[in-house]
């Protein structure tokens, strides 16, 4: 059988409920495997380094996403979509998430375990 490569992190939900993590981590990646630049405008990109990009985009995207974006066969192209579908998220959630965190405070619970609770959820 076929070696598939598992996935290095979480794929893009549908939704976009982890667009801002999602952007992060597929930068790092592609920035390890020195293929950041296919996702990056006027840079000059092998075709062999292109379809490396693209299947690490579509490997770490929602099935339903694959779909959508079907017939898109270049990775800077796919990204730009994506950031066009759900980069509001940025405007919505960020700042959201930042009152969150400024809002939390320790001593506002009775353990440290149900801090650390909820400390994560505002994390993730």
């Amino acid at each position: 059988m076929a070696n598939i490569e598992n996935q290095k992190f979480i794929a893009l939900d549908i939704s976009g409920k982890n667009y801002l993590s999602w952007v992060l981590d597929v930068k790092l990646h592609l920035s390890a495997k020195k293929l950041r630049h296919t996702i990056e405008e006027d840079n000059a990109v092998s075709s062999e380094e292109r379809a490396t990009a693209l299947i690490f985009l579509r490997h770490h995207i929602d099935d339903g996403l694959k779909y959508e974006y079907l017939t898109v066969e270049n990775s800077l192209e796919l990204w730009q979509n994506l950031n066009d579908r759900f980069e509001y998220l940025k405007a919505v959630v960020l700042p959201k998430a930042l009152n969150d965190w400024a809002q939390l405070r320790f001593q506002h619970f009775k353990t440290v375990s149900e801090y650390n609770s909820t400390l994560f959820k505002t994390v993730s």
